[in-house]
């Protein structure tokens, strides 16, 4: 079978935290919520959890998932052990002043 390789492409991705944990992580949750269209849900089975419309239906993100924004603007979980196994940060540009 051939092997193929994905190209390297850069993306925007926020994790997601426990809103139950303090103030800073419910704050980075809400940003989440806001920046990908989701909305929270508080359910007796996975108890906080962000419902995330994508391309192919809702998912469902759990505290310490990674929501990435795609190539074409959508928005789609990803577990962290897959995120650490296929993205690696981007150094900022040499001379940015990040604020």
């Amino acid at each position: 079978m051939p092997i193929f390789r994905k190209k390297p492409v850069e993306i925007e991705a926020r994790r997601l935290c426990d809103p139950r944990k303090s103030e800073a992580d419910w704050k980075v949750c809400r940003d989440a919520a806001v920046w990908s269209g989701a909305r929270w849900v508080d359910d007796a089975v996975d108890s906080f959890c962000l419902i995330i419309p994508t391309p192919e239906g809702d998912m469902k993100a759990l505290p310490g998932d990674w929501i990435i924004k795609g190539v074409k603007g959508e928005f789609y979980p990803c577990k962290n052990d897959i995120f650490e196994r296929t993205y690696e940060p981007v150094p900022a540009p040499s001379g940015c002043n990040e604020v």
